[in-house]
């Protein structure tokens, strides 16, 4: 088969033209990581001048191979061939450690010898797709391939408004894992809860497909009913039917217990910065002055948007680092610093975390605890520390990788680590089997020696007093404790008679 290689110079008069073309439709420039077409071309042939080196050109050849032996439309083959050139070269040199060239094509060629093709059968498109999902597949749980459809939802997704059933998943085992369920979407009410495995679709096993693959099984038109069949620990498997929806996550809710201020975030979307700025105006015009103390409720929370994180981390502290993103390369190095001025104005703080508090949650938990802003309560977190970067592809689709970790202030990676609460709540129903980011398969270990344990308290969760549940659109009300403890240690007013009332002191 063959493959274009003209000269810089041709490849420069092909730019020119083409600029001629696109600069009028594109003329107002991309926000949120949208790439424009222009820009798209000229990422494209730009890739053009930089070839492979030697050894990873041989590999590259391997995969040409095995193309041009399954695919059945030559016409497109060579643009389709060459999209997967630019998608191999990207993971070469973006991700966040280096992989052998051979790992990756081994890893292409599998995912499509694993549908078993017969010569000539697939089109150039599903050939490249299933490739890059089964090498994306295999870098991390996190890392994927979006194509042209997913890459558009991926934008929407972050503005807080999406179809879905309303979880955050991740893979494990060969299944799904629902990390945590979106407050108030048709999952939540349905039941669905944080270490949950969906085993099948609508019937159809999801063991054998890419994480990318069953996300795909399961998005469907709004108002359309999906089939899951889940796995939940100490009970026999179940069906569960959920009905797809437009997925509207507001990300900030706000009520008094008493004279304390309660704060729930529930994802980090594009929604956080203003929904804090409300929370704090119409906490203070209800209560006609200041909180006795604040609560940050982060439990269940599986992430979203970076830099949302330090906005909300910031908001509290009057200095210092939130966190930093360390990758392979410069341009994938920085550290994020607070400014001055504290939302809560030095207000008594409680955050909660958990086994569901994962990504961004956990940077703000980190950052707020380091700098001893707040006391962190509850349960140890997700521990997902990295950082995936939307790489668009020419003409359309795009990778997900995975291109940097989080440190927290202290330097610790929070990667397959967690944050430590300063409180532990035992959980009286703890959930059994409940895996965290260090126990998924493929992923990424943490980084850097561990801090010596220092004495924490901890508290089992029957000790604790029954506050009533938040207010939460569509739950049935109920009591939690471990806003009790919260609410209780702002009462007692410092951490020595919290704990001489509630717990003791012990090693971690």
């Amino acid at each position: 088969m063959n493959r274009w290689r003209g000269s810089p110079q041709t490849l420069l008069i092909a730019i020119g033209l083409l600029l001629g073309m696109a600069v009028l439709p594109t003329i107002a420039g991309c926000t949120h990581g949208v790439t424009s077409p222009i820009s798209r071309v000229i990422q494209a042939v730009g890739d053009r001048l930089h070839p492979l080196p030697a050894e990873a050109q041989v590999e590259y050849d391997r995969f040409a191979e095995v193309f041009a032996k399954y695919v059945t439309d030559p016409e497109d083959a060579e643009e389709r061939l060459g999209y997967f050139e630019f998608a191999f070269k990207r993971i070469r040199t973006s991700y966040v450690k280096s992989v052998d060239d051979k790992t990756l094509i081994d890893t292409a060629i599998s995912g499509i010898e694993k549908k078993k093709p017969k010569p000539a059968s697939l089109s150039p498109a599903e050939l490249v797709e299933t490739a890059l999902d089964a090498m994306t597949a295999s870098l991390d749980p996190h890392s994927g391939y979006l194509n042209a459809q997913e890459f558009n939802e991926s934008f929407v997704h972050t503005k807080g408004e999406f179809g879905g059933l309303g979880i955050e998943v991740t893979m494990e085992d060969g299944l799904v894992k629902v990390v945590a369920p979106i407050e108030d979407t048709p999952a939540a009410r349905a039941g669905m809860l944080s270490g949950d495995l969906i085993v099948k679709v609508d019937g159809g096993a999801i063991k054998g497909l890419t994480l990318a693959q069953a996300v795909r099984r399961m998005r469907g038109r709004p108002g359309a009913p999906i089939k899951l069949l889940v796995r939940r620990a100490d009970v026999d498997d179940f069906e569960v039917t959920i009905v797809r929806a437009v997925i509207k996550v507001r990300a900030v809710r706000w009520q008094t217990f008493g004279r304390v201020g309660y704060v729930r975030v529930s994802r980090f979307s594009e929604r956080v910065e203003t929904g804090i700025v409300k929370a704090f105006a119409s906490l203070r015009s209800e209560l006609g002055g200041e909180p006795d103390g604040i609560v940050l409720d982060l439990r269940n929370n599986p992430g979203g948007l970076l830099d949302q994180s330090i906005v909300l981390a910031d908001a509290f502290l009057e200095k210092g680092e939130v966190v930093s993103v360390r990758g392979r390369t410069p341009e994938n190095r920085r550290s994020f610093k607070s400014t001055s001025g504290d939302i809560a104005s030095g207000l008594p703080m409680i955050v909660l975390i958990n086994g569901g508090s994962a990504s961004a949650s956990e940077i703000v938990a980190s950052a707020l605890k380091v700098h001893g802003r707040a006391t962190v309560m509850g349960g140890k977190s997700f521990g997902k520390g990295s950082v995936q970067t939307i790489i668009p592809l020419p003409v359309e689709g795009a990778l997900r990788l995975t291109t940097a970790l989080y440190y927290g202030p202290d330097g610790n990676t929070i990667q397959a680590r967690g944050v430590e609460p300063n409180i532990v709540i035992e959980m009286d129903d703890k959930p059994k089997g409940r895996k965290r980011e260090a126990d998924l398969p493929g992923a990424i270990p943490a980084a850097g020696a561990v801090a010596a344990a220092k004495q924490v308290a901890r508290i089992p969760e029957k000790a604790c007093p029954a506050a009533d549940a938040p207010r939460r659109t569509g739950r049935e009300p109920g009591k939690d404790r471990v806003l009790g403890c919260a609410l209780a240690f702002i009462k007692a007013e410092s951490r020595e008679k919290f704990i001489a009332a509630y717990g003791s002191r012990q090693q971690m």
